[in-house]
């Protein structure tokens, strides 16, 4: 049985949006930037709008980096990294300067070049197709490939991968979301993609 949802609340997140998605899901959440709250949770959601070394300073600021390294790592509770949530569990991240993310996902985010898009835009905007990996718990149930709300500039390059990668062309087939046994990621917004992205949530949660 599903114990208590937290919505981690560091000041740059999607929160409400993500909220009433859950709601939706017949969950109450709870949405706090509290360490010990953090620390108690069953299972995690890090949305995230905004810059990457900007995040990692007021996650560290307000004690929560230790927290979720010990709650994550350590007691193996699962998490799921939304947009720059997603960036943030990478070993490093590059934008406004290099700077150490969680860690939780083997590689470094860095933007997109000029020389992978060509004549595409910046920052990718709108809905775009997901192709997910054949053994992905995440996207049990919904038909591949899907379309998914995207709204950055900045992707997850993986050095390594443990886990499952899903991906999603934009000049390049960039990982769009990511599993390995606890940790969850996306790099598309679940809780703006309708009926596929509700379902993506409901599969975390039942993850």
């Amino acid at each position: 049985m599903l114990g208590q949802v937290v919505v981690i609340d560091y000041g740059m997140g999607n929160l409400w949006s993500v909220r009433s998605a859950l709601r939706y899901l017949g969950i109450e959440p709870v949405v706090s930037g509290d360490p010990a709250v953090v620390a108690g949770a069953d299972a995690l959601i890090l949305p995230g709008v905004g810059s990457f070394r900007k995040a990692m300073q007021v996650l560290q600021a307000r004690g929560l980096v230790e927290v979720l390294g010990e709650v994550v790592l350590g007691r193996k509770r699962k998490i799921l990294g939304i947009c720059l949530g997603m960036q943030l569990l990478a070993e490093r991240g590059t934008e406004d300067g290099e700077s150490p993310g969680l860690g939780f996902i083997p590689g470094t985010v860095e933007r997109f070049t000029r020389e992978e898009l060509g004549p595409l835009k910046l920052p990718h905007i709108g809905f775009n197709q997901v192709s997910a990996s054949p053994r992905s718990r995440l996207f049990r149930g919904i038909v591949s490939p899907a379309d998914f709300y995207f709204v950055h500039s900045y992707r997850l390059l993986p050095t390594a991968l443990p886990g499952e990668p899903s991906l999603c062309p934009y000049g390049i087939d960039f990982m769009a979301a990511y599993e390995h046994e606890n940790i969850f990621a996306t790099q598309f917004h679940p809780e703006k993609s309708q009926t596929n992205g509700l379902k993506l949530l409901n599969n975390f949660l039942a993850a």
